[in-house]
């Protein structure tokens, strides 16, 4: 089955297949942890380098958004931390003979691995209209073209400003100010294809569209449900934190179509009994059938309500509202229709449901597995129901935890990058900076797709990511980016977006994480400058790396934001746009101004560990909703329907990758080595559709309005999902993903439920 790449890129469809791990981390995790980071970055600056990961002195990992506890380990990272690390601190480099060597047409036959381990972008590099490579280009000149392709639009709202989690908060404060003064609010980002759910559950719900939990309360839980989420391989130093949990007493239930290992035993490699027995951490794994969540939980509502004393009546009737019409709709939930939403049995909920009686502190924890259905709104909307109902909001040890994924996605949306901003934030920014922002909502991604297909967006710019990879429909996402005057992606290495142009494109380089950030002040002196985060639970912190450039080419983001103002909007902007480059603290003095929680942001952010900003339901038990209240919900039960002969397919990474990023071609934990082209099936479904183990099969995905895509040439291994359902690794499988196919309310890709039908290749 296997097919010859490109030069020197590695067959990646003729997988090895062994059978899946039960437990995660211990010492092949520091193996392998070693090996990578030594090929990129070699002995001595692995040791430099990974010492400071996540340290209060240190630079903020650039992988997950998991917090940091007070009392930090030596080696405060994980596996796929370090490889993070590693291929931003890398030492091989791309220079312009590079792309002279490699046209456009070349990178875009190239796997994204291929991509990723060429190394650190070090010029910055055009492709003229008509154009067949890169070439390099100047800054100046490279600011002059944007430039030019802004001024011949015929409105701002035809350009485009993406945003990806791995912007720091002054970076993403400038980019926002930026477009805003420019006259959008086409401000995508990729919480729009994650946790937009998240937040527009939350945001109805308790007033505030992030989590209500810290590290502590973690800690302080009876009963913790990881539902739709994989910590072992998305946020692995999230073990740990359960890990002390189970020491302290709580019980853990997994909700998920397929068992994960992290979640069975984890070896912590920090501790000697960890290395070599690890700590078992579910207690009851509900092998769930995808999307059936908001049914489980709608039961589990309805047979609280049954039990005589469940309800913390106290707290419903002081901080909630609309809990009859919620009542009404949760005591109609009904059994036969749950078991067939969930694929679970009566025992096992019956199980999870004395579980939840017995814990007075319960918190749930989610991820995509839950915010990438149609109908991913209303399921954390029961979920916070479900917590509601026993007063776990509010309260030490309890509450909602969305757990993000990029490093810094929280802190972006905090500092505005948003298509639809609150008035009262643009009102801030305006009383500050003396210009009127639009208000008018900008473009979400799904949108900006569409309106880059269809001619009405002509400029995309990108801070940062992926974002041909990490966006659903790939075709028709990649034939809109071609229609664009002008791409424009800032970032530190090379990836398939790079391969997708628009009539002109540029790739403007800059700093990492791990790099020194030096700006020239007034003084003519270089002064060492740093950048926050904000990480899953809402703690804010200094970032500072330590290590010398990749290139003298490369400028930080704010510097990039900054210069690219300058050149754009003219001596006619209000906004200090040097003075902003040359010191960021001046920058915190107006984010100080701007968005509450951060007043007196330098010193705050100067003290070790940085501070936590204020959540008033978990706080004050104060909702900033419409009502004044919690609210409760009532929608009617969704789940995905499945027609006869098709699967369920969820959309996932592989323990080799951190979202687009592809680290390597395995996947230890499931079993999978030297290859990604794999779609794993329950073996019973396998049997009845014929499918045997190792054969080839396209996947066809069914949509409404007989809409298909198609995704050739995955090879099957029989493994132990839920029953009818399927999963296979992104970007892969995005295109099976139409544009159109969203959740309601957020608009988020509905990536963990595709219908598919699984056809035998004809390459088999």
């Amino acid at each position: 089955m296997a097919t010859k790449p490109p030069k020197g890129d590695p067959v990646q469809d003729a997988p090895q297949v062994t059978d899946p791990k039960h437990a995660a981390a211990g010492l092949p995790a520091i193996g392998h942890t070693l090996r990578i980071a030594q090929q990129q970055m070699g002995v001595k600056r692995t040791a430099l380098t990974l010492l400071r990961v996540n340290q209060k002195d240190g630079f903020d990992c650039p992988g997950c958004a998991w917090p940091e506890p007070e009392h930090r380990h030596a080696a405060e990272f994980c596996e796929n931390g370090a490889k993070a690390v590693a291929e931003e601190a890398t030492l091989r480099r791309i220079t312009p003979e590079f792309f002279a060597a490699h046209p456009v047409a070349d990178l875009a036959t190239r796997s994204g691995y291929w991509l990723g381990q060429q190394g650190r972008l070090t010029h910055p590099m055009y492709v003229p209209e008509g154009g067949t490579h890169y070439e390099p280009v100047t800054w100046e000149r490279a600011f002059d073209i944007i430039a030019e392709e802004i001024a011949a639009l015929d409105s701002p709202d035809e350009a485009v400003f993406y945003t990806s989690g791995r912007t720091s908060n002054e970076a993403a404060f400038l980019y926002q100010l930026f477009a805003r003064e420019l006259g959008t609010n086409n401000l995508p980002d990729c919480s729009n294809m994650c946790h937009e759910s998240s937040g527009s559950a939350l945001s109805e719900t308790i007033g505030i569209g992030k989590g209500s939990v810290l590290l502590d309360d973690l800690y302080q839980a009876d009963l913790i449900i990881v539902a739709g989420q994989n910590p072992g391989t998305n946020h692995p130093r999230m073990l740990s934190a359960l890990e002390k949990a189970k020491a302290n007493g709580a019980k853990i239930i997994s909700v998920n179509p397929l068992p994960e290992a992290g979640l069975e035993r984890f070896k912590n490699p920090q501790t000697p009994q960890g290395m070599v027995k690890g700590a078992a951490l579910t207690d009851l794994f509900l092998q769930i059938r995808i999307g059936g969540d908001q049914a489980l939980f709608r039961l589990l509502n309805k047979l609280i309500l049954q039990t005589d004393g469940a309800v913390d009546e106290a707290f419903v009737r002081e901080h909630t509202h609309g809990y009859e019409e919620f009542a009404e709709a949760a005591r109609a939930a009904d059994w036969d229709e749950t078991l067939t939403a969930t694929g679970l049995s009566r025992q096992e909920i019956e199980e999870a449901l004395a579980m939840v009686l017995a814990s007075e502190r319960t918190i749930v924890c989610w991820a995509m597995g839950l915010t990438q259905h149609k109908h991913s709104v209303p399921t954390i909307r029961e979920v916070v129901n479900f917590l509601l109902l026993r007063g776990n909001i509010g309260r030490p040890g309890a509450g909602v935890c969305p757990v993000r994924g990029h490093s810094n996605v929280q802190g972006d949306r905090t500092m505005g990058i948003f298509e639809r901003p609150a008035p009262a934030f643009l009102d801030a920014l305006e009383k500050e900076f003396g210009f009127a922002p639009p208000r008018e909502h900008g473009f979400d991604v799904v949108r900006a797709i569409r309106a880059l297909r269809d001619g009405e967006a002509k400029v995309f710019f990108a801070m940062g990511g992926n974002f041909v990879s990490a966006s659903p429909d790939t075709e028709v996402t990649e034939a809109a980016m071609r229609r664009a005057r002008l791409t424009v992606h800032v970032s530190t290495k090379l990836n398939r977006s790079h391969a997708v142009t628009g009539a002109r494109a540029l790739i403007l380089p800059t700093l990492g994480r791990t790099e020194r950030d030096l700006q020239v002040g007034p003084n003519g002196k270089s002064t060492e400058q740093f950048v926050t985060v904000e990480d899953s639970m809402g703690m804010v912190h200094a970032s500072r790396g330590r290590l010398e450039p990749a290139s003298g080419q490369l400028l930080s983001e704010p510097a990039i934001v900054c210069r690219l103002a300058r050149r754009v909007l003219g001596e006619e902007s209000r906004v200090p746009w040097e003075e902003f480059e040359k010191d960021y603290a001046t920058i915190r003095d107006r984010i100080a101004r701007v968005i509450p929680g951060f007043e007196d942001f330098n010193a705050r952010v100067a003290r070790p560990g940085g501070f936590t900003l204020p959540h008033a339901p978990r706080d004050e038990r104060r909702f900033p909703t419409a009502t004044g209240k919690a609210n409760f919900t009532a929608a009617p039960v969704e789940y995905p329907e499945l027609p006869e002969g098709r699967l369920l397919l969820q959309t996932l990474r592989s323990h080799d990758q951190y979202n687009t990023t592809i680290y390597g071609l395995d996947d230890r934990y499931r079993g999978i080595k030297n290859g990604r082209r794999v779609v794993l099936v329950n073996p019973e479904d396998a049997d009845r559709l014929g499918l045997a183990d190792g054969s080839y099969v396209d996947l066809v995905s069914e949509w409404k309005d007989g809409v298909e895509r198609r995704a050739t040439g995955f090879r099957v291994v029989h493994y132990p999902t839920a029953r009818g359902c399927a999963a296979a690794y992104y970007p892969e499988t995005n295109v099976l993903v139409p544009l159109d196919a969203t959740a309601d309310t957020s608009n988020t890709p509905a990536s963990k439920s595709v219908v598919v039908r699984l056809e035998q290749s004809a390459t088999d």
